[in-house]
């Protein structure tokens, strides 16, 4: 470049509105929004989440409404969480045809179709008793062989009630390779999973702890989700590994304070990437605008632009429908 000041001017091409919407380099479409949704089994009404303002606990006909919302505004999928009234050991709820996530898939594949990508979240967290999202030994750590079949057992009840997308995202090692070869053995084959390939053990998870009730009732889980300041290249290596036992697409979660790790993978693999803004973010963001502080609605989309320059195909927010709305 060779023009310097004053020819070279910069400023010239954010002059106007029109300008700087004709030259974005970054921009966000609705059918890359993915809304988080939890469906609680035996309550009437829907729940507000206390530290998640505009966000609920939906009975099943609420979901349904707000699913149809989120389709009508071009959202492009759901990610369903469910809360089951009974918890055991071992998830019972995860993998149990009446369960409630698999009843919710079973009313919005009908109501819908495929106006929208029925996603379900894989783990066991908030179907066990501990909060964990495997199974426990004896001594109380998580058992990340005897998890893989109840995942993979949960993967096949999701995909039998309709479920066009598996999310494992409990990173148990190897849980994308048994889900693959469960979902393919009983006649899912077509069924793609979006690996939760790299999870960090964040603390901007707290908030999603009361939406999904499924807080650990001892210790947390440092032990299988990464280290924040885990070793370097270690978030490639779990996609990699995700990459060869099968997995479609990959996520990056938390997404804000994370950017740096989805720049990575979006340069090294060629499958869609996904990142999750999650609740803590959202909560900030809601809870600083409620104060005055910040100007909301503005503060989202730079978030939400922040995480599609940073290499984000799909983005799963909260404000998804939202969102979507003001674009259209």
């Amino acid at each position: 470049m060779n023009a310097q000041y004053p020819v070279a001017r910069p400023r010239r091409l954010r002059r106007t509105a029109a300008m700087r919407r004709m030259v974005a380099g970054t921009r966000l479409h609705p059918a890359e929004l993915i809304l988080p949704m939890f469906v609680k089994e035996g309550i009437a009404e829907p729940q507000p989440v206390g530290s998640m303002p505009g966000v609920v606990q939906h009975t099943r006909e609420s979901l349904r409404k707000a699913a149809h919302e989120a389709a009508e505004a071009g959202v492009g999928g759901i990610m369903l969480f469910g809360i089951p009234a009974y918890k055991d050991g071992r998830g019972s709820g995860a993998d149990d045809p009446d369960g409630i996530v698999q009843v919710a898939l079973r009313d919005l594949a009908s109501d819908l179709g495929d106006a929208l990508v029925l996603m379900t979240d894989t783990c066991l967290d908030e179907y066990t008793d501990h909060g964990h999202c495997g199974l426990l030994t004896a001594d109380g750590e998580v058992d990340n062989d005897a998890t893989l079949e109840r995942y993979a057992s949960a993967a096949v009840a999701q995909a039998a009630a309709g479920s066009r997308m598996i999310a494992p995202s409990g990173m148990m090692d190897g849980q994308v390779g048994a889900i693959r070869a469960a979902l393919d053995g009983n006649g899912f084959a077509e069924v793609p999973i979006l690996a939760y390939a790299a999870k960090y053990a964040s603390g901007f998870y707290g908030p999603f702890r009361d939406a999904a009730e499924c807080a650990p009732q001892f210790g947390d889980r440092s032990a299988y989700q990464q280290d924040p300041a885990g070793p370097i290249g270690e978030a490639l290596r779990e996609v990699r590994l995700d990459l060869a036992e099968g997995a479609d697409a990959v996520m990056v979660k938390p997404a804000l304070a994370y950017l740096d790790i989805l720049r990575q993978v979006r340069d090294t693999v060629e499958v869609p990437v996904a990142a999750y803004q999650v609740s803590g973010e959202y909560a900030m963001v809601e809870a600083a605008a409620a104060n005055g502080w910040i100007d909301r609605e503005r503060v989202i989309m730079e978030s939400l632009i922040a995480i599609r320059r940073a290499g984000a195909d799909m983005i799963l927010t909260y404000w998804a429908t939202e969102v979507a709305r003001g674009l259209s």
